[in-house]
């Protein structure tokens, strides 16, 4: 009896799941590029500390403006779609994220070395291809109605 009940528990679940959606958007989905789950390939690049070792305050700020202007430049042009500091020191040296949308791995990294903090060597990076929403271009439009301060 208990596996008869798991079998039409799974049989609901799965027709529960794969219903259509009454919301979906075709043209939306789309213009984004989405797939039939909504999602699409990103690449996510782990920042870390680099090799590097920059000691001359002026450079080092000089190379940290150039990495605010590459962000904000890489997200005007669509190809930047969450970037992101660490908030706390881990085993890794982690930094940062990036998640690039990019049609290659070979276009991530040449997209990541337009960053004069990562050519400079301040920081390392780790490219992965990733699988998320393909709504994340959405929220930076609001995130400029959120920001009352910029870097």
């Amino acid at each position: 009896m208990k596996s008869l009940f798991t079998i039409l528990s799974l049989i609901l679940f799965s027709s529960a799941i794969s219903a259509q959606n009454k919301e979906f958007d075709q043209k939306l989905a789309d213009s984004l590029g989405a797939d039939q789950y909504g999602m699409k390939p990103y690449y996510l690049v782990i920042l870390k500390k680099g090799k590097a070792e920059i000691t001359d305050k002026a450079k080092r700020s000089e190379l940290m403006k150039g990495h605010m202007i590459n962000i904000k430049k890489l997200a005007k042009d669509g190809k930047l779609i969450v970037a992101g500091p660490m908030l706390e020191e881990n085993q890794n040296n982690y930094s940062g994220i990036f998640i690039l949308d990019a049609k290659t791995k070979e276009e991530a990294e040449s997209l990541v070395l337009t960053d004069p903090s990562v050519k400079s060597g301040i920081f390392d990076v780790d490219i992965y291809k990733w699988y998320g929403s393909a709504a994340l271009p959405l929220y930076l439009k609001s995130h400029d109605k959120v920001t009352k301060v910029h870097f």
